[in-house]
């Protein structure tokens, strides 16, 4: 059987001995949330660069925009962006990051991975609770579709671990859960966890008014999506600097 594109290109970061995540839609694809996606986003060590580096020139990935595949920008919080040459997996288009607004360091993320298999490929990527944490720290621009995709992260976990009855899952459960009917109902099954949870959408869950944990999640997202603003503009400066000063004549 012949590897999709996507799956040699993974392949062959991994046979490079580089410890990298996989995340973004690629992850929501493996995960069963999302139905699609071209582009690989990487999470990866700042000490297993130079080894990615290595991986890349052997896909013939070329850098495709600012910022340079540089640690300080990485450990800045920067996407380095790269599209793919070789032959078999032309086209694909590779995101390489270190750090994320919320998450935890790379090393934690690592211990708590998910492992798939796939077409004979083993895939590690962010565990389901780190990715959708990781999808909280996007551009204004890709909110929506991101919000909705946590959304489908979250749903994906509880329908697949309904029996699952732990304190940590529930506990998780109340914590991420967008959808308003789904948090009612785990929150009326534990309400001891509910009460201790210290959300307020699981708090509006205790009068059982769907419109209060409406607005309620909304005005979460409201929230996060201020965070972001405020945690991407500074870095949103810095790329248009950097773009002036590659497009400066010489």
């Amino acid at each position: 059987m012949s590897l999709s594109p996507i799956l040699k290109a993974l392949s062959s970061i991994r046979k490079s001995g580089v410890k990298t995540l996989l995340m973004g839609g690629q992850a929501c694809v493996l995960y069963g949330a999302a139905e699609f996606s071209r582009d690989l986003l990487i999470l990866a060590d700042r000490d297993n660069l130079a080894s990615l580096q290595c991986a890349l020139d052997g896909l013939q990935a070329e850098p495709i925009a600012v910022p340079p595949f540089d640690v300080q920008h990485l450990l800045r919080g920067h996407a380095v962006h790269f599209r793919c040459r070789r032959p078999d997996v032309a086209g694909l288009r590779i995101d390489i990051m270190a750090v994320l607004r919320g998450v935890d360091a790379f090393g934690e993320l690592w211990n708590r991975r998910t492992t798939i298999h796939v077409e004979g490929e083993d895939i590690d990527l962010l565990s389901a609770a780190d990715l959708i944490r990781a999808k909280k720290t996007q551009r204004d621009k890709d909110w929506p579709l991101d919000w909705t995709m946590i959304r489908r992260l979250v749903e994906q976990n509880y329908f697949e671990r309904a029996g699952e009855q732990s304190a940590r899952q529930v506990e998780f459960w109340l914590a991420e859960l967008r959808t308003p009917e789904l948090l009612a109902q785990v929150a009326a099954a534990h309400p001891e966890l509910a009460r201790s949870s210290g959300r307020p959408a699981v708090s509006a869950t205790l009068g059982n008014d769907l419109e209060a944990i409406s607005l309620a999640l909304q005005a979460e997202e409201f929230e996060e999506r201020r965070r972001d603003r405020e945690y991407w503009e500074p870095l949103r400066h810095e790329l248009e600097e950097l773009r002036r000063v590659r497009t400066r004549p010489s």
